[in-house]
């Protein structure tokens, strides 16, 4: 039937506004203006002066740090203080505002009212009453004293400091325009190190001043067992140890450590710190760290790293060092652009992170390597590993490598159920397989002339002594890269960063003489990470992980355990009418030659039970890297020692 053109568009009108009889019934509020009322920082001095920092960390039994911070003023008036949000080598907002606890102001030796800014919690508001000189502040930061509070910092024998913990800074300012002179009360006997430098009386150390960036930057471990030894080029290796017996260490293996300082001072060609403090806890008892600082960095490493030397578990630990130790250039000296900010309440934007992580990680091994603290096959079995675990991750083919670098503030490293479709922050792991082909492409490209050596060189190794920032971004890698040997470096990265992709690159192998294979014996990386974990890895064939005690780890996602229904989180109580074990679950899969013959198990979720059937037939798999070719491939010349 036609209808008249008014009929018409009267009801395509009504069609069109499904809302418009409800606007009777409801009520409809405006939106309020956002007033951010914290001044934004700028690049002068802090007015006021010197703040004095006091701090107690006596306390090694309920784990409370007390704090007294005097802050001078120049002016009464609104005066807006921040604790830390947004904490370097974190690349998300960490500080742990939830424990900072019993705040108070005095000025004139009047309380203040404070308030907290309700668009940032960080914030605390006060007025500067008139003639005021200082304003003094005091409050507890509660430590954890369990680990499902956070991370453990202090245990009856060693505590690490974190100054964002137990500090407020004035906004306004850059944080490296803010001078701040720091004392600790530790308890009796104990040592502390730091790249700090200071003064000790009976059981203080007052710290000289230094502006509030370094400060923070400027961690510190102390405690009752304790050791420095000096690795030369003014590096330093301090250890703090649960039982005394860990501090004992043959002359053999601190000569690797000195190697390591050696390699890197070669690789570089430059230092860009006065000195270096590595702070290393050997402990089970206070919490895990690797976190890196431009003249420090935080490590926590399993009880037997110096003992257990020749053991799986201490092999893996050993990579820590390297790693933060290189981190002293590549993240902390250079840094990306949208990465640094003036103060701890700016976002980080997290760019560039598959450089200042992933070539981190990629320069880790190979100063590992080249030191002694890998040997050569274990540093192959560790790529071998890495590449394989790589190609697990499925989320590939939905979400490119670069947007993994904002994983630290989407998913805040929280437990994920399906980690290889989800993925997680992969800029580390295949951020070192793309520099890893870069520097077979350099290889290639000069005959074996240059690598990313002369990358790191010209790119970190610039304004020797300089312990300040010097930023950067694609463009500047691109140029370096491009001044080292020409070549499409803009594609290689839009390819490997920007796009989803198949698999992990491995022009690293192709290129330097080896290719990835698979067999049924794990390689000395493999049963590494078999024994620390205690789990059969079966994500390169079947396609899960398995705990000793038969609890799922992982489940890789599309694989032959995904489209059997498992989950992590459940539980394989027999497997072919076996109750499970380890050896059991592997003899079986070691067998699976056949499909049409499935392995059968049982497998329990939550309190349910059911019978399945995983259509396998691919045996054990465990990845190695094998030789392709004749003679010394740019691989192996990348791995050798440069002294």
């Amino acid at each position: 039937m036609i209808r008249s053109l008014a009929a018409a568009l009267c009801l395509s009108t009504a069609a069109a506004s499904p809302l418009q009889a409800q606007e009777a019934i409801r009520s409809k509020p405006m939106a309020l203006p956002v007033n951010d009322a914290t001044p934004a920082p700028k690049d002068v001095p802090y007015p006021g002066g010197t703040i004095r920092l006091e701090v107690d960390a006596t306390d090694t039994v309920q784990r409370i740090f007390r704090v007294k911070e005097t802050i001078p003023v120049a002016a009464s008036g609104p005066m807006t203080l921040l604790m830390p949000q947004w904490l370097p080598g974190n690349h998300a907002p960490r500080g742990q505002i939830e424990k900072l606890t019993g705040l108070t102001f005095t000025a004139n030796g009047r309380p203040l009212a404070w308030k907290r800014d309700p668009l940032d919690v960080y914030a605390f508001q006060i007025d500067v009453p008139p003639g005021a000189k200082e304003v003094a502040a005091q409050f507890q930061f509660l430590s954890a004293t369990a680990p499902n509070q956070g991370r453990v910092v202090v245990t009856p024998k060693m505590l690490n400091i974190q100054w964002e913990a137990v500090s407020l800074y004035p906004a306004g300012y850059f944080t490296r325009q803010i001078p701040v002179q720091a004392t600790v009360a530790y308890p009796a006997g104990w040592q502390a190190a730091t790249a700090l430098r200071g003064r000790r009386s009976g059981n203080s150390v007052a710290y000289d001043v230094i502006d509030y960036e370094a400060l923070q930057d400027s961690p510190v471990f102390a405690g009752s067992h304790f050791k420095a030894v000096d690795l030369g080029s003014d590096v330093t290796l301090n250890i703090v140890a649960d039982d005394a017996d860990e501090l004992d260490y043959k002359p053999e293996q601190i000569a690797k450590h000195k190697k390591l300082v050696a390699e890197a001072k070669a690789l570089f060609g430059s230092m860009h710190f006065d000195h270096y403090d590595f702070l290393l806890a050997i402990t089970d008892e206070m919490g895990g760290i690797g976190l890196e600082h431009h003249r420090s960095s935080e490590n926590q490493v399993e009880p037997g790293y110096f003992k257990n030397w020749d053991s799986g578990e201490a092999l893996l630990d050993r990579n820590l060092l390297p790693h933060e130790f290189t981190h002293s250039w590549d993240g902390k000296f250079r840094r990306p652009d949208l990465l640094w900010t003036p103060d701890f309440r700016t976002p980080m934007q997290d760019n560039l992170l598959w450089v200042y992580e992933g070539q981190t990680q990629f320069w880790g091994y190979v100063l590992g390597a080249r030191s002694g603290l890998f040997s050569k096959q274990e540093t192959l079995d560790a790529y071998a590993q890495i590449a394989a675990k790589l190609d697990t991750a499925k989320g590939r083919e939905w979400r490119p490598m670069e947007d993994t670098t904002l994983d630290p503030v989407i998913s805040a490293r929280r437990p994920k159920g399906w980690a290889s479709w989800q993925r997680s922050e992969d800029y580390y792991n295949e951020g070192l397989m793309i520099w890893l082909e870069a520097d077979a492409i350099l290889r290639q490209q000069t005959k074996g002339k240059k690598g990313l050596d002369d990358f790191a060189r010209a790119f970190f190794g610039i304004n020797p002594g300089d312990w300040g920032q010097v930023v950067y971004n694609r463009g500047d890698v691109i140029k370096t890269l491009n001044d080292v040997a020409p070549y499409d470096w803009a594609g290689f990265f839009q390819k490997h960063v920007d796009g989803t992709t198949r698999e992990t690159p491995k022009g690293g192998f192709t290129l330097g003489g080896y290719r990835l294979a698979y067999g049924d014996t794990p390689g000395s990386i493999t049963k590494a990470v078999e024994s620390a974990q205690k789990v059969v890895d079966q994500s390169f064939g079947l396609g899960l992980t398995v705990k000793n005690s038969g609890e799922i780890a992982s489940v890789v996602w599309d694989s032959t355990a995904f489209k059997a229904g498992l989950a992590v989180g459940s539980t394989i109580v027999a497997v072919n009418g076996n109750e499970y074990s380890a050896d059991v679950f592997k003899m079986a899969i070691k067998n699976a030659t056949d499909a049409r013959t499935p392995i059968q198990i049982i497998v329990k979720q939550d309190k349910y039970y059911r019978t399945l059937s995983l259509a396998y037939s691919g045996g054990l798999r465990y990845p190695r890297l094998e030789k392709t070719g004749e003679g010394e491939g740019s691989l192996d010349r990348l791995l050798k020692p440069k002294t």
